[in-house]
């Protein structure tokens, strides 16, 4: 078996895509934040000390994905078009999910499915520290590719009952 990100010497190396056609590419991409009820209730009541948890996490969601390459080793800095988020509440027997969703788009000659995966998974994590003062128990969990376009493999789209608004 051939290993795409190793070289002749068995090093890891960053794939060239210099031969590769530029073409229109999209991602989207969720984290789902479990929340008990108290929390859900500061939330709505503007209560969060350190200011609207959904705003900061957007930023920070935003830079997250301009800033995958410097996280991921074998990623390559790509010249994003365009980062957008949808944040909704699901009620739970035990409190609250908030879905996270990024959608990320880009022209180049590599997918942006990592930055949409940094994306929402930054702004789980950022959300998680705008919240922790009131409620130290959300979990993070299933961060998932949801759809993707472009480039030679195709797109994707994951069979999800949290389908993205704004991934188009």
């Amino acid at each position: 078996m051939e290993f795409t990100h190793w070289n002749e010497s068995g090093r890891p190396r960053m794939v060239d895509i210099s031969d590769k056609a530029d073409s229109d590419r999209t991602a989207a991409a969720q984290s789902i934040v479990s929340i008990s009820n108290k929390l859900y209730a500061a939330i709505q009541e503007g209560v969060i000390k350190k200011g609207d948890p959904l705003q900061v996490a957007q930023i920070a969601g935003i830079m997250g994905a301009k800033k995958t390459a410097e996280l991921i080793p074998m990623c390559h800095p790509i010249q994003l078009q365009g980062t957008d988020f949808e944040f909704r509440y699901i009620q739970t027997a035990e409190g609250y999910d908030l879905v996270i969703t990024a959608a990320v788009k880009c022209d180049g000659k590599t997918g942006v499915e990592m930055e949409a995966l940094t994306a929402a998974s930054i702004a789980a994590l950022t959300f998680y520290d705008m919240c922790k003062a009131v409620d130290k128990s959300m979990v993070i969990k299933e961060t998932c590719l949801l759809k993707k376009t472009g480039g030679r493999s195709g797109d994707y789209k994951k069979n999800s009952n949290h389908e993205p608004k704004n991934a188009e």
